[in-house]
């Protein structure tokens, strides 16, 4: 049943015509990139440089907008809350694993321990070959089960479930698991992620108090390994996290958020059945799905909302060397361009409201933005080693004005950031100076590598989730 919904909803199996606005923004990113490169080799001047003037512009223009949504929360949270006479929903938490034994009793203990837990924990356990088993039987007193098979309430924690699956990949063990669920929410929580104290209590309420709402994401903040390139990695990846988050809080004003993080996210499960699940062909299962609830809602003019909780924080065991982020960074960007791909008939279209006007004009730029970036800083290198150096010296200075006009807006953000989640721990104000001086010239390019690479890995169709190593929960 659920797969011949997902076979109607799919914008990949079943495509829509894609409407002539929807070809002509496309093809504004390609062309526009072409004619601004081919300055470089025309022009002299700081217009040598036009294609990063552009990507300048519009970061800036980006960074603006985001900055003018979040002012209210420079005053605290605006999130609906909970009343006496709403309904509390039921919850369960599915946690889809594939050979994570390391890390299963922290996970499951922290959800437990919750001063809101939930009705049920859910392990989709998706063919693991390690000690996964061992470790549940040993924890909380499972006995192996056959596979296919759902065990009854663990004897040493009556809500966990275990739930054995023939390994087919994330997408495919949640959508099993769903078919189990029998609460009003579910919520995706990756092993590697700890919630902190609140965070269900936050998400349970924000439903509780919306009903329109179907999805809505926690805020996350990464988390290294002690050694010192993990540390970099996390100093980095922390403040690149709170500008992603304000960003999904802007979005969300204009009923356009559709980043959501299936490391910690809820959704209503009968909208999630309605729509068909996961999509098991998708590079970022979690992004897509977001794409078919806001379709199918403005299809059938349902009222549904996406939210970002900013009182549900969850800490995540993320990459800690430049391999590993360059990997994650594939996928995610060869997913985007999966999922922009395949929704491209929503871009510019007016059926589809601020969403389809707004931000899915904003991803069909930045489906080009990285290459931008790339070539931008290529032709600088150029110049420099051709010796033009009165040209890349008017540059820099451009470069330099970006990064004041970054860091003015890191440093107000951080506050903002702090007054809206309640957290504000390693975000110390001379570190965040450094970074924000110190990124575009480094951790923005590995940024743009690995996007690049997810081009190649969407155009080869040759991407596939690839383990992560934990080095922050072990």
């Amino acid at each position: 049943m659920l797969l011949q919904t997902f076979a109607r909803q799919s914008p990949r199996l079943t495509p829509r015509a894609v409407p002539v606005i929807s070809r002509l923004i496309g093809a504004i990113g390609p062309l526009l990139f072409v004619a601004l490169t081919v300055q470089a080799f025309c022009r002299s001047g700081t217009a040598v440089w036009s294609v990063g003037i552009a990507y300048i512009l519009y970061d800036t223009a980006l960074l603006a907008f985001t900055a003018r949504a979040v002012w209210p929360l420079r005053r605290g949270s605006d999130a609906p809350l909970a009343t006496a006479q709403s309904v509390r929903p039921s919850m369960t938490i599915i946690v889809a694993a594939h050979n994570e034994a390391a890390v299963l009793g922290i996970t499951i203990d922290r959800l437990a321990a919750q001063d809101d837990p939930p009705d049920v924990i859910l392990l989709a356990d998706d063919g693991s070959s390690d000690d996964s088993a061992a470790v549940l039987e040993r924890l909380y007193g499972l006995a192996p089960i056959a596979l296919g098979g759902i065990s009854g309430p663990a004897p040493g924690l009556p809500a966990l479930r275990w739930l054995r699956l023939v390994h087919g990949g994330k997408a495919r063990a949640l959508n099993a698991a769903m078919l189990h669920v029998e609460t009003d929410l579910v919520l995706t929580v990756d092993a590697d992620t700890l919630l902190a104290p609140g965070a269900l209590k936050a998400m349970r309420d924000a439903f509780a108090a919306e009903p329109e709402l179907v999805a809505a994401t926690g805020v996350l903040r990464p988390i290294c390994g002690p050694h010192a390139m993990g540390r970099l990695f996390q100093w980095f990846q922390t403040y690149e996290y709170v500008r992603n988050f304000l960003s999904r809080y802007a979005w969300m004003g204009q009923n356009g958020l559709l980043l959501i993080s299936g490391a910690f996210a809820g959704f209503r499960r009968d909208a999630v059945i309605e729509v068909g699940g996961f999509d098991p062909d998708c590079m970022v299962e979690d992004y897509e799905l977001i794409h078919r609830l806001h379709r199918h809602a403005a299809d059938t003019g349902q009222d549904w909302r996406v939210r970002v909780v900013g009182g549900a924080i969850a800490s995540t065991d993320a990459p800690a060397s430049a391999m590993a982020f360059l990997r994650q960074r594939r996928r995610w960007f060869g997913g985007f361009l999966q999922t922009q791909h395949w929704n491209r008939d929503m871009v510019g279209n007016g059926a589809y409201g601020r969403l389809g006007t707004r931000m899915l004009v904003v991803k069909a730029l930045d489906t080009l933005q990285p290459v931008y970036g790339i070539v931008a800083f290529a032709i600088l290198i150029w110049l420099v080693a051709t010796g033009r150096f009165h040209v890349a010296l008017w540059i820099l200075a451009i470069m330099l004005v970006k990064v004041a006009v970054d860091l003015t807006f890191h440093l107000w953000s951080l506050r903002v950031y702090q007054r809206w989640t309640g957290h504000g721990e390693g975000l110390g104000l001379g570190l965040a100076l450094l970074a924000a001086v110190a990124e575009p010239f480094s951790f923005q390019l590995l940024r743009h590598v690995g996007a690049v690479w997810g081009w190649i890995a969407f155009l080869s169709g040759r991407e596939t989730w690839a383990r992560h190593k934990r080095t922050a929960l072990v």
